[in-house]
């Protein structure tokens, strides 16, 4: 079922709240009371690094959580309310020293400007471990928040129809032109632009900072940035998709990509259909992880993962449901289901740990160490930065003279 032992696995993890499942909050070993403190997400990431993770995501938005997709659902049995993720990746970056930290940001409501700069302030204050998760928003009461723009009302059956793909479409491909405008900010510095020479009273050569003269549909962005380019040179940019149109987004601007695969087949077609997106970009031959997300119940026997998903489930009123497949089970079955995911061209997956308190520290002592036994996953952080990490060279500045 392995493909070649050579190939080492990624492994992150997606934190949310107190897990992912809407009921984990009231567990024993949530914590909910320490959910917006800095020590309850330094806590979480400090044991993500114990197990060597390769990197965090923490989630965001800029709407209320609602387990209905397009609108508020109301209700007050499931966490609501949560901290900034640009600004608890800051605060954690200080306390951990090799795992990546990579927080989400909404495109369309945010500026491109603004997130170039947090996210290379990031990159700077973790010495070169930055990322950031970009994600779309379509829903009208989101929109009200700012009042620049209006949506008509959406729901996910609306989506899948032609007019849906369409507003689909249109918001995937503001996200490129943003994602584009982050990226040459990135670069409007040139490495060695700080000169910093007191004797001559030089600090920068201005001929080293770049306008980035962005034009297109949705920004006009003059640059250059305010912040130095940052240690990796671009931070990590990773997005998840379920479908077509979020695939070439993906495939034409991100470095890792979080699909939703099912089984086997499914992941094969998945990474088939966005390695093609991929050439068409041009970028065929850039490093593009294709990693795996899956909610996780982890526990010592399946029967005990199940039961204790169940017993969540009538808590809250209903049987949890996701866009990832959900996992109930061992450590070693999900590494078989991880090694078989691989065989079909998944690069690393995104575990989504249903209760932070238990099934995270259940990836780091369980899972980790049962990867290594198959020689799947390192022993040792082996790079400084997230983009060695990954295996991803540090990029050229596209304005340096050559």
């Amino acid at each position: 079922m392995s493909s070649s032992p050579a190939s080492p696995l990624h492994l992150a993890v997606a934190l949310d709240g107190t897990g992912w499942h809407p009921a984990s909050w009231r567990e024993p070993v949530a914590r909910p009371r320490e959910l917006f403190t800095a020590g309850y997400w330094a806590d979480l990431v400090a044991e993500a690094e114990r197990g060597l993770i390769d990197f965090v995501t923490i989630e965001d938005g800029l709407g209320l959580q609602s387990s209905d997709y397009g609108e508020p659902d109301g209700r007050t049995d499931q966490v609501r309310g949560r901290l900034d993720a640009v600004l608890i990746a800051s605060r954690i970056a200080p306390l951990s020293h090799h795992i990546g930290l990579v927080p989400t940001v909404i495109a369309t409501h945010t500026e491109p400007f603004h997130i170039s700069k947090a996210i290379a302030t990031l990159d700077y204050v973790s010495t070169g471990r930055a990322g950031l998760r970009v994600q779309i928003s379509a829903r009208p009461y989101e929109a009200d928040h700012f009042g620049r723009r209006t949506f008509p009302p959406i729901d996910l059956a609306e989506l899948r129809s032609p007019a849906g793909q369409e507003r689909l479409t249109e918001h995937f491909d503001e996200a490129a032109d943003y994602i584009e405008v982050v990226r040459r900010l990135w670069d409007s510095w040139e490495d060695d632009a700080e000169i910093r020479d007191a004797a001559t009273g030089r600090f920068i050569d201005r001929d080293k900072l770049h306008y980035i003269d962005f034009e297109g549909r949705h920004f006009s962005v003059k640059g250059p940035s305010i912040t130095p380019r940052p240690p990796q040179g671009q931070p990590l940019v990773t997005a998840l998709g379920h479908q077509t149109v979020p695939y070439r987004l993906i495939a034409r601007q991100a470095d890792v990509g979080y699909v939703t695969p099912r089984d086997g087949a499914d992941a094969r077609a998945i990474v088939a259909e966005i390695r093609a997106e991929q050439e068409a970009a041009g970028r065929a031959g850039d490093t593009l992880h294709v990693f795996g997300d899956l909610v996780v119940f982890l526990d010592d026997d399946p029967a005990a993962a199940t039961a204790r998903k169940e017993r969540l489930d009538a808590l809250d009123g209903g049987a949890y449901t996701s866009d990832a497949r959900i996992f109930t089970g061992t450590a070693a079955e999900l590494a078989d289901l991880l090694e078989e995911f691989a065989a079909a061209g998944l690069t690393g997956f995104r575990l989504r740990p249903a209760v932070l308190g238990h099934d995270l520290p259940r990836i780091t002592a369980d899972l980790v160490p049962e990867l290594q036994r198959r020689g799947r996953f390192r022993t040792a952080y082996e790079a400084g930065t997230l983009r060695g990490l990954l295996g991803l060279a540090r990029p050229a500045n596209r304005y340096a003279a050559a």
